[in-house]
């Protein structure tokens, strides 16, 4: 007895003295048994939830993407935002007939006139930053939409499928040749992806209806046509909601509401009155689709030639991955078909306007190499290099040369210390070129004109058109006097013949000459030249008035 007495008190003892030990466990690695202080410590790598050398890695490639796009896409890039900001925040420039005619919002320009109030508050408002500083702006939004993707396919299915689903979106030629550009069409896609993160597909984790609703909300500001591929998204939300009355009155409602104010009242204070340009936009493309004036195609050119294009040789994954993506899926690929539909039923289309349904199209090619085994390494070789070539080509040499003659005219404004001495005469398509917020000095510039009919007239002709029918009489008539010349003339290469004895007399010789591209087409030439007039006459009393005008 005495001796199970001991044995207990020395079991006890021990117990005791152990009990100020420490004691050592074994530590488990899954993130179930971390700290709430441990998850935030790992957090604290990662920049928009993702690890932060992804992150830093994208928004590196977009700069870099940024950089390696010294082209010219489309007019509307610089005339709808850049020439507005310049309008805006230095009061000289030109605004194109839409603004006239109020059928654009501020709100867009607005960013970048920002951007240009705070470099010229600084006294850095160089005409490089004033080009450069909004691309780059709008390179850093398009780095964090293609991070949104890449999470959003993560919660969705799982890395391996996210990592090829962000592979394909990162090696797009149209993405990299659009992505940096100050195109709204550019930043309708932008919001469209970061607004699908938040937008309750099945299986997201991070579904908010008040961000994706703003977010979409935003983008109908920029761009109305954004109500397009959002319209079976929005509907399929409404179906499946439950406490449908609740997501109306608590989260559209006051979102939209809130979003069309601010819109408003931007619009108000600088068109200075009240104006519902969204209204007015579908009005013009829609309703009257007046949009026909910049040209017309078949009703199946999506279907034929404009997804394919710009898809490129994304096309058979895209094809292979719709038949390997699950069902719940289905309503991207709906988006797409419902967006090529309804683009073509309007006569004017364009590349452009099916770009913000490109990134949906990548999670099914990122289906596509996900399951592919045998021929993983040649398909994605072969993808990679399809696509950097035409990046490279269309980044660098495709339709460069208008944006190279810029340069040309900054060194004719900043050699001209009086610049009233010089006055530049574009003799292009209409807006073939950037303008003031491309050289950002008030130089006399005048280029050929080309709203279009408003008041329904038949047989109606632009001032391009005009000069296009007869250049050499139109130039003569014009400039019937040596005091009404320009000092120089900037044009495609394929008008110099047919006005070479207009420059002869006028004492013009080629002082430059830029390339522009190898596909010459109609009254596009493959070279840019520019003529200075030797004899400088008196300065163009036309083009001052018309300067006069602008500020």
């Amino acid at each position: 007895m005495e001796r199970g007495r001991e044995d207990a008190s020395l079991t006890l003892r021990g117990l005791q003295n152990r009990s100020h030990e420490k004691i050592k466990l074994r530590k488990r690695k899954s993130t179930l048994y971390f700290s709430t202080q441990e998850k935030n410590a790992r957090r604290r790598g990662d920049l928009l939830g993702e690890n932060i050398h992804l992150v830093l890695f994208t928004i590196a490639l977009r700069i870099l993407n940024c950089f390696l796009v010294q082209t010219s896409f489309v007019p509307d890039e610089y005339w709808q935002s850049l020439e507005v900001a310049h309008h805006m925040v230095f009061n000289y420039g030109y605004l194109t007939w839409e603004w006239t005619e109020r059928l654009r919002s501020y709100t867009y320009p607005l960013i970048f006139a920002s951007i240009y109030k705070i470099l010229h508050l600084l006294g850095k408002d160089s005409v490089q930053l004033l080009i450069w500083i909004p691309r780059l702006a709008q390179a850093l939004l398009s780095a964090v939409a293609d991070v949104r993707l890449y999470s959003l396919m993560k919660q969705l299915e799982n890395q391996e499928v996210a990592r090829w689903v962000f592979f394909c979106q990162l090696c797009s030629w149209f993405t990299w040749y659009c992505c940096t550009r100050t195109l709204t069409n550019t930043m309708e896609t932008v919001l469209t992806i970061i607004a699908l993160f938040y937008y309750p597909l099945e299986g997201s984790k991070s579904m908010n209806s008040v961000k994706y609703s703003s977010l979409v909300a935003l983008a109908f500001i920029i761009r109305p046509t954004a109500v397009i591929p959002w319209t079976p998204l929005l509907f399929r939300h409404f179906c499946q909601e439950p406490r449908k009355l609740d997501l109306i009155l608590h989260h559209f409602l006051p979102v939209g509401f809130a979003t069309l104010s601010l819109s408003l009242m931007i619009d108000r204070i600088f068109f200075g009155q009240w104006t519902l340009v969204q209204f007015n936009f579908l009005k013009f493309n829609v309703l009257q689709n007046l949009g026909t004036f910049y040209g017309s195609h078949p009703w199946h050119w999506y279907f034929s030639q404009g997804f394919p294009v710009i898809l490129g040789t994304h096309l058979p994954f895209f094809i292979h991955g719709c038949y390997l993506a699950p069902k719940r899926h289905r309503i991207l690929l709906v988006t797409v078909l419902w967006t090529l539909l309804v683009y073509s039923m309007l006569s004017h289309k364009e590349f452009r306007f099916i770009y913000p349904v490109l990134p949906f199209c990548m999670v099914f090619c990122g289906y596509s190499l996900t399951h592919l085994k045998t021929w993983k390494k040649p398909a994605l070789s072969f993808l990679f290099l399809s696509n950097f070539f035409l990046a490279l080509y269309t980044g660098l040499v495709h339709q460069r040369g208008t944006l190279d003659v810029m340069s040309h005219i900054q060194k004719v404004c900043y050699n001209n210390p009086n610049k009233s001495s010089a006055s530049i005469f574009i003799m292009m398509p209409c807006h073939s070129t950037p303008y003031y917020s491309h050289v950002h000095c008030p130089l006399p510039m005048r280029f050929l004109q080309c709203p279009p009919d408003l008041t329904g007239k038949s047989q109606y002709l632009d001032e391009a058109d005009v000069f296009y029918l007869n250049p050499l009489n139109w130039l003569h008539r014009e400039f019937h006097d040596d005091a009404s010349l320009p000092t120089h003339l900037i044009t495609f290469s394929i008008l110099e013949e047919e006005i070479s004895a207009f420059l002869i007399s006028s004492n013009y010789n080629r002082t430059a000459v830029f390339f522009h591209t190898h596909l010459p087409e109609g009254r596009i030439g493959s070279h840019v030249y520019v003529y200075e007039r030797k004899l400088k006459g008196k300065f163009n009393t036309k083009m001052n008035s018309e300067l006069s005008e602008i500020n």
